[in-house]
């Protein structure tokens, strides 16, 4: 059995901790564990291999923390997206590259499940029923009326009904009749039976996908990538719509496994206490059922049922019942273009991290740390200079035609326009100080001639 593992979207109702290129299945919010390394650890234990369907900007971030977890090198194999188009094109994706016979498991690599034992059965009973080419889906056996889920109307196995989310008296209602459950986004079938209903009940999605797929960048024998345009001539659909909702082979596995979508900071409040990296715990007077992140000294007075978000860059101060509308100001951001919905002031890449020290509109400054026998991108610039000086390790150099090395304590420069690249050579990480000086300094202002992630 293989575990397709379902990399995508940005959890906006989680920012600003989640980021469009951090977001929440990364962030290590249990144990030093994110959510996607715990499916990893999970499903390993159940499934023979795992397939990885992730944006191309968080391949790497996967792979780094696939292997913190799996102590392996290439043990996954992974599709990449340039762009995203739903669950449906992304799973038909990922069963394209496997035999039909295959049993494959489609989980999200951002929930929580906490019963493991009571997952493992849930996942042997639904083996049985897709020995039966069925299509398997599991329903969270509902522990309160929730607003923020799809419902699945049930008849003992059978699928009588997929119901979108409803408002709280039909959810009410729904937990009274005793035979509804949450939709998870979890399902299970053999790949090649999932090929057949979506060719049947969606064939645009199926037909583009075919021509897509056939028409992949190979990276590895594991890793694979579609092209842009290809991609983007997959209609976008959720596998409910294009298949689950119109077959008559769908199944319900109900599954009373602790399970939460950590969809927003009220139900992350239910699984976490206050986080910080301090020695002391927020300091509360009169206050109470407050959700804290920060890495600051925090105080409450005469506060309750708050989230209180606190990062280098944003603050976020909600009730706890509202936190849904998070995803508000995601979209009120988006509107000016800014860079808080997309990125941390420490980012993560291929290569290594950055960070942003100071930012205004003529300058930032940022630190480098550059891993050993990495390399950044041979690229330049339109609308700035950068200064280079490098603090520990050794840099290698390329500015134009001149390949040079830079030690601690000494600097570079590279101006607008000129071709360059940093590099380790070494056996420890570089570390320097960028200063970008310019009338624009967005990261989107980057040629890349050479580049060994193909980016």
């Amino acid at each position: 059995m293989t575990n397709i593992i379902l990399c995508g979207g940005s959890g906006t109702r989680l920012w600003p901790l989640s980021r469009t290129l951090y977001p929440k299945q990364f962030i290590k919010l249990f144990n030093d564990k994110s959510l996607f390394q715990l499916t990893l650890e999970r499903n390993s234990l159940l499934c023979d291999s795992n397939f990885i369907v992730s944006n191309s900007e968080q391949y790497f971030l996967a792979l780094e923390q696939e292997e913190e977890v799996l102590k392996k090198q290439n043990s996954s194999s992974y599709l990449l997206e340039p762009v995203g188009r739903n669950t449906a094109p992304a799973i038909a994706l990922a069963c394209m590259a496997l035999d039909a016979e295959e049993i494959v498991l489609i989980t999200p690599s951002d929930h929580l499940i906490k019963d493991e034992e009571a997952y493992e059965k849930v996942i042997l009973k639904a083996k049985e029923e897709v020995k039966n080419n069925n299509l398997v889906t599991f329903g969270i056996t509902p522990s309160y009326p929730e607003v923020g889920f799809g419902y699945i109307e049930a008849e003992g196995l059978d699928v009588k009904s997929f119901k979108e989310k409803p408002n709280l008296e039909t959810a009410k209602s729904y937990i009274e009749q005793g035979n509804y459950y949450w939709n998870s986004g979890m399902f299970m079938f053999k790949a090649g039976i999932f090929l057949e209903e979506l060719s049947k009940y969606s064939s645009e999605i199926y037909k583009a996908s075919e021509v897509a797929f056939s028409k992949k960048l190979n990276i590895s024998d594991k890793q694979f990538k579609i092209k842009t345009d290809d991609m983007l001539n997959i209609p976008e659909d959720s596998i409910d719509y294009a298949v689950m909702e119109k077959s008559d082979r769908v199944k319900v596995i109900p599954s009373d496994i602790m399970w939460s979508d950590l969809g927003d900071f009220n139900a992350l409040s239910n699984e976490i206490e206050e986080m910080t990296p301090l020695d002391s715990k927020p300091i509360a007077i009169a206050s109470s059922n407050n959700l804290i992140i920060s890495n600051k000294q925090v105080a409450t007075i005469d506060i309750e049922d708050l989230v209180i978000i606190d990062t280098d860059d944003a603050l976020l101060i909600s009730k706890k019942e509202s936190t849904q509308k998070v995803k508000n100001v995601v979209a009120e951001l988006k509107k000016k273009n800014s860079d808080l919905t997309k990125i941390h002031t420490l980012a993560h890449r291929p290569w290594g991290t950055y960070e942003v020290l100071l930012s205004t509109d003529q300058y930032k400054i940022k630190r480098i740390i550059v891993n050993q026998g990495k390399r950044l991108s041979l690229q330049k610039h339109f609308h700035r200079n950068e200064h280079w000086i490098v603090v520990s390790g050794t840099a290698t150099v390329t500015v134009g035609d001149e390949k040079k090395l830079i030690r601690p304590n000494e600097s570079t420069y590279i101006k607008m326009g000129e071709i360059h690249r940093l590099e380790n050579e070494g056996k420890i990480p570089v570390v320097l100080i960028e200063a970008q000086v310019g009338e624009y300094t967005g990261e989107d202002d980057i040629v890349r001639i050479e580049d060994d992630f193909q980016r």
